[in-house]
């Protein structure tokens, strides 16, 4: 049996105390369009979709967690330059010593990744990709006996 292959994410969902207030927040700092929202029967806004292209941000009322120092996830955007001053004039904590990484005022940890980046990295390992040591291969063996090459990644 072969193992489904990771395509990438359809959605990141973020707990958050007031969908309207984080909607106000994050549109501080990004330039987004609304896919969608989803109200309860007193009209009390339960959810938020924020468009990302194929992936949505979903902003859901309820949080319930402590905030977030290390786990978080990764926001490409297409410029990251005054991202930082938009998230902190909006209100947004700043960790000491994560450069580009910001917590929304309901801790939710976001690490700001520039579009090229992403694009400079894939195209470096695709052009490494053919000619790796054998040591690489080793180490990348998984489970099956199968190298990364053999399974396509």
């Amino acid at each position: 049996m072969t193992k489904p292959k990771l395509m990438g994410l359809n959605h990141v969902a973020l707990e958050v105390d007031d969908v309207d207030a984080a909607f106000e927040f994050y549109g501080k700092v990004f330039n987004f369009q609304l896919r969608g929202s989803h109200r309860d029967d007193s009209g009390v806004l339960q959810m938020a979709f924020v468009d990302m292209g194929d992936q949505f941000l979903a902003l859901s009322r309820g949080r319930t967690q402590e905030r977030h120092t290390n786990r978080h996830f990764g926001l490409v955007v297409n410029d990251r330059s005054i991202v930082m001053d938009l998230a902190t004039a909006a209100g947004a904590t700043v960790p000491e010593g994560r450069p580009f990484n910001f917590l929304d005022l309901w801790g939710n940890h976001l690490e700001i990744v520039e579009y090229r980046d992403i694009q400079f990295q894939v195209g470096r390992r695709a052009q490494g990709a053919g000619h790796r040591r054998r040591q690489d291969r080793d180490r990348d063996r998984d489970r099956d006996g199968r190298d990364a090459e053999e399974r396509n990644l």
